[in-house]
């Protein structure tokens, strides 16, 4: 009886002991949540989101989720025959284009052990798969957001006291499949504007950043490279130099001083670098300076980080956006008293994996004097400082899974001190279903945004349109002092909205609410599009330039017939 006892007792403790272990995420599985899970979902809840799910995938023949717009180099890979067994994957996530050159699989896992354990987590993703989403969610006719509406002129104005209730529609995965620009297509611009290309065979550029000669610098995450653009007249790039190559998908850069640049600064996913910089150069000097060897102790989930100086170069600004969607996991309390950790990293702060995130830092120029500046922002992409005004603003993507018109993007300044929501409220007091009841304390704390834009349109670069000093393509005088914002496009949503620059207005510096379309024309269906507008910038020559990262294209907007 004494042995049978102690035996059951050992017996009960090794199951314990598994289920603490079952209950702490494998390498794998933390390195997916951080890295991962912003594009793709394990479980069939959502098949897809940005990527195809990954429920059910050692077996599973490639292109083969239903529902799900794939490229067509995925597409034609799985209609041959390439099944996704560990060893594909192990091949495929080591370098996804050299794997399935046109891929728009962005990034790979260059670490073998991290590949391994991505792997073998995967692996036991199993059971039985729901319904598509982007079947079970097909939208009734009437739809004002729908790219099928879109046209150059259209005007929008969203009330933050007109929003619909959450989950007033069901939550789409219906991410685009990116296809060749047809024969002669040509984005559509307002009438009294033409549209060229100034640089094209770019691969996946994402942010532009005019040098005082007129040179347009580009970052090129998934290359892990800068590059600049050369033209003679400003019509066309002629000269395409890589200036630095290494990085860790960098994305925001910026030159510093602004009036004569000695450095160009560029934010990676987790660390700030400098370069010595003379205008001109076409390629760096030297190794890069470690000015930000950290930026959060997570890495994963949203992974853009942009840089904007103060009018008087004294400050540096650095955004940062959210591990999650929506801090479901981080816990109803900091790891200190509330007022401590707030005192530390400002108000609406966030803790866990998402401590520092979802917010703006303020640094020295030299990257020192680390400080919050504001929080609440979920992904703060397009980061600018007005140059009139001083004003910080920033472009948001906002949370998702509420609904195919909920919650809304935005643009808006950014105060210092200030908290715009996420993850316990969005557009002011509205209090998100899924984190109910957890920060009352914040209600009344929160700001409204300036201009609410479509939700899920995905705001990416902006630009103060300003007309560079005696440009010979400057704008009509009304779009002085605008904000030009370029709209990645819409995967959670069921019918698509987003693939387009719009013009936000402003009276004096301030956003006045309402927007418009600029830029249209890149979505062909509710499946196909053949561009994805990522950032915007002002050329030497007033000319609108827009980073089109889906087609490897920057195009050149001016006016004229």
């Amino acid at each position: 009886m004494r042995h049978t006892t102690h035996a059951a007792i050992a017996a009960a403790c090794l199951s314990l002991t598994g289920l603490a272990q079952a209950a702490a995420p494998s390498p794998g599985q933390t390195y997916f949540n951080q890295n991962c899970a912003s594009c793709h979902t394990v479980d069939n809840k959502l098949s897809s989101r940005a990527g195809p799910g990954l429920f059910n995938v050692i077996g599973r023949k490639a292109g083969a989720v239903p529902g799900y717009n794939y490229s067509d180099a995925l597409a034609k890979a799985g209609s041959a025959g390439k099944t996704w067994t560990r060893e594909e994957l192990e091949v495929f996530l080591r370098d996804p284009n050299k794997d399935v050159p046109g891929t728009t699989m962005p990034i790979g896992i260059a670490d073998a052990k991290q590949r391994a354990a991505v792997i073998a987590y995967l692996a036991t993703q199993s059971g039985k798969a729901a319904m598509p989403p982007a079947a079970a969610n097909k939208r009734a006719a009437a739809d004002s957001a729908a790219w099928t509406e879109d046209k150059p002129g259209d005007l929008h104005r969203i009330k933050p006291t007109e929003l619909v209730k959450p989950y007033a529609s069901e939550s789409a995965g219906n991410g685009p499949k990116l296809a060749q620009r047809p024969d002669g297509a040509m984005p559509a611009v307002p009438p009294g504007f033409k549209v060229g290309i100034f640089a094209d065979g770019l691969g996946k550029s994402r942010l532009p950043l005019r040098a005082p000669n007129g040179d347009v610098i580009l970052s090129e995450a998934a290359k892990g490279q800068i590059t600049v653009l050369r033209s003679k007249d400003g019509e066309k790039a002629e000269t395409v130099s890589v200036y630095a190559t290494g990085l860790s998908r960098p994305y925001g850069m910026a030159l510093w001083p602004a009036d004569k640049p000695q450095y160009l600064y560029v934010a990676n996913v987790n660390s700030v670098v400098r370069f010595p910089y003379s205008v001109g150069d076409l390629k760096a000097k030297g190794e890069p300076e470690v000015v930000i060897e950290k930026i959060s102790d997570t890495s994963g989930g949203h992974v853009t980080r942009t840089i904007a100086f103060s009018k008087d170069g004294k400050t540096m600004f650095l955004s940062v956006g959210s591990a999650t969607n929506v801090a479901a996991s981080i816990g109803p309390q900091p790891p200190q008293p509330l007022a401590q950790w707030e005192a530390k990293y400002g108000i609406g702060a966030a803790w866990g994996e998402e401590t520092e995130r979802a917010a703006v830092l303020a640094f020295d120029a030299d990257g020192k004097n680390r400080r919050a500046y504001a929080n609440g922002l979920r992904n703060c992409v397009g980061m600018i400082v007005h140059p009139a005004t001083g004003d910080l603003f920033c472009s948001v993507n906002e949370r998702d899974e509420l609904g195919d018109n909920l919650p809304p993007d935005y643009v808006t300044r950014v105060k210092q001190g200030g908290f715009y929501g996420w993850p316990w409220y969005y557009i002011g007091v509205n209090e998100d279903p899924r984190l109910k009841g957890i920060r009352p304390d914040l209600k009344d704390k929160t700001i409204v945004p300036d201009t609410l834009i479509q939700s899920h349109s995905a705001p990416l670069g902006m630009v103060v349109y300003q007309a560079p000093k005696g440009a010979k393509h400057a704008f009509p005088q009304e779009y002085e002092g605008d904000i030009f914002v370029a709209l990645h496009g819409s995967w959670n949503r069921g019918i698509r909205t987003g693939y387009k620059v719009v013009r936000v207005f402003m009276k004096n510096g301030v956003p006045t609410g309402q927007y418009q379309d600029f830029m249209t024309g890149m979505v062909l269906s509710d499946r196909d599009v053949w561009g994805r507008p990522a950032a915007v910038e002002v050329a030497a020559d007033g000319a609108l330039l827009v980073v089109d990262d889906g087609g490897g294209v920057v195009w050149r907007i001016v006016p004229g017939k």
